[in-house]
């Protein structure tokens, strides 16, 4: 760039007279007012550390026109920005797609840019998906205005849209997949020209022919540098912009010297060129690259796959009438119509109709489930045999799967620990050998070696950390995509890490342990009415209710029971013919009925008066005017699955603790039966955290499983938090995982799944650094060719990528192993 190009977007700056501005005590040329316009928003902002770090051109900014002003505010219409934004605690947040960014410097203007408007409380941007995360105050600016602050620097916002999304990702696979023709096309055709010199397959050739295979080699290389080979030349500039080394810079200084060094050979003459091994190197690193990135899109890893479960139209039902509109425009109150085989695009409840749904993209249960009228369904679902009428609850942005796709980004966005430490690793080791290198080759310069320079480029490619880099990321990646798979959703980057060190297993009673409802767990007859009898009788006071306690009978046969009548507190009175029925605590029913009460059983009564009476569940009585007819009792039961979990759990050597505010009766009955040691009952929230801080002063490192409201402190004094996926929403948006599908089975495939992790990671680590140190000293001592270099880097990244990958299919149960020694019981 000349000086008198625009400072800010390259281009010729040919006004007439030229358009200047004084920055730091220098004039600078600009092509246009509008770059000059976003030059002076940087400079006045204090930005202009962005000029520094960028490592390409800006964009040159566009002046919207009136029409495009107007399309961006329609964006602030509570109906559009459905589809896109989501209500949070401190505010809204919005996905957008941003078009223009170049380099890392762009992302780091945009959100210092963003950052100083007013209402803005964060700004993020993926450079990979190019996605932006904004979170703003409404009532403080508008979306439009923000949107537009984005324009006025060059770049473009719009709603995020998961096809758009797919769009842009196929176009840089179709990108990526010519690269790698080139390079391929150029490594077969230079490999043709050097063998038969390599091997002295042909003989006696003359100066000239030797040249004109030089010559051919340049022109056969020369795309697959500038071309396929540019991605690391750009990241490269970037990384020493920014002083922050990655693999790049040594894969880039060895295709441009080798390259630079084979020209020159070419043109000036000398011994030998290099074209076969750039080409060679190119090509094998971009099929690495170009694997990797298959294996992570094929797991998941951009969520795009969930985002498909989102239909973009909707049949909405109108009195006798459907019309077919965009899913975004349905708001709540609505019904619409999901026919057999279509995808649900709403959360709401069922009005008509009864029929199966695949819920997997929400729980990974794929077997389906059986809805009914009243019941909640989610978008995502896919509808099995019957039509349904569904009442919208909650539409576009405001969706759980919407929610489940914004963790998912939360979380890919996060690095965890690990992963922070094998990149710096990886950055001083980058370091290291760009030192290394130029002492290789003096050595062996100094030493009258012909090969110095083949040496040197083998250093710097069999070393290059691709392997390192790749340990961490590919393994969390494989490890998360699994258990989201089957249900279990970690919602913090270190969640999965922290897993891993997990001795002491917490758990809520109500909801979590147990199903959260009441249901029927014994009928004792005291009348005259048989058992069939006395649960009709049941069902036909309780079809007028819709009480939890009567919601046990709703699905069984009822008489028709008429002048039913709700007593607060105590329970129904209603006509069967001329008999009056009553149902309810046994003080209500005895107050209606005339006939004495009926005896309790022998096994219920104290027997002494030192030992309490154990919990037996609620009882709710049922009579007539003239005598007692039956008892049932209802209780909370215990999850199917939770009794193997506990077990499963212990057999781990993981101390399991019941934790509860119920009363403590009813929890010690629980815990028995789950075979649970430790059982603390009616424990307020208060005493719950001060329970898990005692653990953790005992060393212990604790997972609380929790549902409710009251659990927050607890989960928050723990070190991993998971709520259940029938929580409330400010329960799940606290905690570091969700049990989405609610089983606990899926809790010991979690914590395995986290130990394989770790020894997977491990072993990443282990064969990256040993492959490494092994292969210095044998490039050093010119054991290694440089094409044979680039093969050896390769393979040792797909060995890494492979290995990873395996924790996305092995499912092995806990191993059992011994209880580890807790120390004292704690008590609230």
């Amino acid at each position: 760039m000349t000086p008198l190009d625009c400072f800010h977007c390259g281009e010729a700056a040919n006004g007439e007279p030229p358009i200047t501005l004084q920055l730091d005590g220098q004039t600078r040329f600009f092509c246009c007012h509008g770059c000059k316009a976003v030059c002076d928003i940087i400079h006045s902002e204090g930005l202009t550390g962005f000029y520094q770090l960028r490592t390409e051109a800006a964009v040159k900014p566009r002046t919207l026109t009136d029409g495009e002003i107007d399309r961006l505010r329609e964006l602030d219409h509570p109906l559009v920005q459905q589809a896109f934004v989501s209500p949070v605690t401190s505010g809204q947040e919005a996905q957008l797609l941003i078009g223009g960014i170049t380099c890392a410097a762009c992302i780091w203007l945009l959100e210092n840019h963003l950052k100083q408007q007013p209402g803005v409380i964060s700004f993020s941007v993926n450079h990979t998906t190019q996605r932006a995360r904004l979170l703003w105050a409404q009532d403080k600016a508008a979306l439009s205005r923000l949107l537009i602050a984005i324009h006025e620097l060059g770049y473009s916002a719009r709603p995020y849209q998961p096809d758009a999304a797919e769009d842009q990702l196929k176009a840089e696979h179709r990108s990526m997949l010519i690269r790698l023709a080139v390079a391929g096309i150029g490594t077969f055709q230079s490999m043709m020209l050097a063998l038969p010199l390599y091997f002295g397959l042909i003989s006696g050739l003359s100066p000239e022919f030797v040249a004109f295979f030089r010559w051919f080699s340049l022109l056969v290389t020369t795309p697959v540098v500038l071309y396929s080979a540019a991605p690391f030349f750009r990241n490269a500039q970037r990384d020493i912009r920014t002083r922050h080394l990655t693999m790049d810079v040594p894969v880039a200084i060895a295709i441009g010297l080798a390259y630079l060094a084979s020209a020159w050979v070419t043109v000036m003459g000398g011994e030998e060129v290099y074209f076969e091994s750039v080409c060679m190197f190119t090509f094998f690193l971009l099929l690495g690259r170009y694997i990797e990135v298959q294996a992570r899109y094929r797991a998941g890893l951009t969520g795009n796959a969930l985002a498909g479960f989102h239909p973009a139209v909707a049949t909405r039902v109108t009195g006798e009438h459907t019309d077919v509109v965009p899913a975004h425009q349905v708001k709540p109150g609505d019904v619409i119509r999901i026919r057999p085989g279509e995808t649900l695009p709403v959360d709401g409840v069922i009005l008509r109709g009864q029929s199966t749904l695949n819920e997997s993209a929400l729980t990974g249960e794929y077997l389906p489930e059986t809805r009914v009228p009243g019941e909640v369904v989610h978008a995502g679902s896919i509808n099995g045999e019957n039509p349904l009428d569904v009442q919208v609850e909650k539409s576009g942005a405001q969706t759980r799967l919407s929610g489940i796709l914004r963790i998912l980004d939360r979380v890919q966005s996060e690095k965890p620990p690990v992963a922070l430490m094998a990149d710096r690793i990886a950055g001083k080791f980058v370091g290291r050998i760009l030192i290394l290198a130029p002492i290789v080759w003096i050595g062996w310069w100094l030493a009258g070696a012909d090969n110095a320079f083949d040496i040197t480029l083998s250093v710097l490619v069999v070393t290059c950390p691709c392997a390192l880099s790749l340990a961490t990321p590919t393994a969390i990646t494989s490890a998360t995509v699994k258990l989201r798979r089957l249900g279990f959703l970690p919602t913090r980057g270190h969640a999965l890490e922290s897993m891993n060190a997990i001795d002491t297993v917490v758990f809520d009673k109500t909801g979590t342990l147990t199903r959260g409802e009441l249901s029927l767990i014994n009928t004792r007859t005291v009348g005259s009415k048989d058992k069939s009898t006395c649960l009709q009788l049941a069902g036909g006071l309780e079809q007028h209710s819709e009480h939890p306690i009567a919601r046990v009978f709703h699905n069984r046969p009822a008489a028709l029971v008429d002048h039913v009548n709700n007593h607060l507190g105590g329970g129904l009175s209603g006509k069967l013919g001329d008999r009056s029925l009553f149902i309810g605590h046994r003080e209500f029913v005895a107050q209606h009925t005339k006939a004495p009460e009926p005896k309790p059983e022998p096994e219920l009564e104290q027997e002494s008066e030192q030992e309490p009476k154990p919990y037996t569940g609620m009882e709710i009585w049922l009579a007539s005017d003239e005598e007692w007819l039956a008892c049932f009792q209802l209780d909370d039961q215990p999850r199917e699955d939770a009794a193997r979990a506990i077990n499963a759990l212990q057999d781990a050597g993981i101390r399991t603790l019941l934790l509860s505010g119920d009363r403590s009766g009813h929890v010690r009955k629980i815990a028995d039966m789950l075979g649970i040691d430790d059982a603390i009952g009616q424990a307020s929230p208060e005493q719950k955290l001060d329970v898990l801080n005692r653990l953790r002063a005992q060393g212990h490192q604790v997972m609380m499983v929790g549902d409710g409201l009251n659990d927050l402190p607890s989960m928050a004094g723990a070190g991993v938090s998971v709520a259940m996926g029938t929580a409330a929403d400010l329960t799940q948006l606290k905690a570091d995982a969700v049990l989405l599908n609610g089983q606990l089975m899926q809790l010991v495939e979690a914590l395995n799944t986290s130990k394989r992790t770790r020894k997977i990671i491990r072993q990443n680590m282990a064969w990256a650094l040993v492959y490494n140190v092994c292969a210095l000293p044998l490039a050093a001592a010119g054991l290694v060719p440089p094409w044979l270099a680039a093969i050896g880097m390769s393979i040792s990244s797909l060995i890494v990528v492979l290995n990873a990958l395996r924790l996305g299919t092995e499912t092995r149960p806990v191993k059992a192993g011994r209880a580890p020694k807790f120390g004292a019981r704690v008590t609230p």
